[in-house]
């Protein structure tokens, strides 16, 4: 089946013009994730770019945090090749994906904040894990990297003293920590009002541009989509693959297909509203859980 938009390891521009770069930093090839027998998604092939907003498209069932789960490096795919900054992220050892993963960062739908944590504890960490910063240098960069996300002032708080919105943005200041190469967000508006979501899609655009991040999103918010995404593909629970790739704008326009279609202009209701995910977090708990 035709995929309408962007075609894997060709050149493509921003729905402004921008020019996405010509070498992905993310590649998969033929990848098929899912648990024991059964099969999520598959066949799945698509580069992202240096610099580019992604996103995973689809319906509620459809896989996208499985696949997410698998970009992050939570869970193996079955067969298929993922690649990173061209090295082939899944034949590496244990150590040497531990260390790539120093390079992503991840906000998810939650927050997933240690509630007994402030927010300035959260945020370091990362820090505290990875690096060897003293505490007065680690507490600069906490500050600096709430500052990034207006929080400054929230450093003492703990999470429960804080809004929806303001723990989405903890989330991420805490994501922004080890300055990825690459930030992961599940669901980033989930259960925020339309203003808060809003804010965040301009705190998004502004990361990307003043940070040069690179960023991939799963979300179901197509007003955050069609503001943010300039690239993307689209995930069907039944084909159990990828059928669409491009922009949200693009797919909206120019893609034929009715599944495509339904999503976008929202004329299936079983496809509306955010899924929640607990899978990532129930993951991010096994691989790091025990070491607080």
């Amino acid at each position: 089946m035709a995929a309408t938009g962007t075609t894997p390891g060709t050149t493509s521009t921003t729905p402004a013009g921008r020019p996405l770069e010509n070498e992905p930093i993310l590649s998969l090839r033929d990848v098929r994730v899912g648990y024991d027998d059964k099969i999520v998604q598959q066949q799945l092939s698509f580069d992202v770019h240096r610099g580019s907003i992604f996103a995973i498209m689809g319906g509620s069932g459809a896989g996208k945090s499985t696949v997410l789960s698998t970009l992050i490096g939570l869970t193996e795919p079955q067969a298929g090749t993922m690649t990173f900054a061209g090295e082939n992220y899944w034949a590496l050892s244990t150590r040497e994906r531990a260390l790539f993963g120093r390079r992503f960062g991840v906000l998810f739908q939650t927050g997933a904040l240690w509630s007994s944590l402030t927010v300035g504890e959260n945020v370091a960490l990362p820090m505290q894990m990875f690096t060897n910063l003293d505490k007065r240098t680690m507490r600069r960069l906490v500050e600096l990297k709430l500052a990034l996300v207006g929080l400054e002032e929230a450093i003492d708080l703990l999470p429960a003293q804080l809004s929806g919105g303001m723990a989405k943005r903890a989330g991420l200041a805490r994501a922004l920590a080890l300055d990825p190469e690459v930030l992961f967000l599940d669901e980033p508006s989930a259960g925020l009002d339309p203003v808060a979501a809003r804010r965040l899609d301009d705190l998004i655009l502004d990361l990307r541009d003043a940070l040069g991040a690179t960023i991939v999103v799963v979300s179901h918010d197509l007003l955050s989509l069609f503001a943010i995404a300039d690239d993307g593909v689209f995930l069907d629970a039944k084909a159990r693959s990828a059928i669409a790739h491009g922009s949200a704008a693009e797919l909206r326009d120019q893609s034929e297909d009715p599944r495509v279609q339904a999503f976008m202009r929202r004329e299936d209701p079983g496809s509306s509203g955010p899924h929640p995910s607990p899978y990532l977090e129930h993951k991010l708990w096994q691989v790091h859980g025990s070491q607080r």
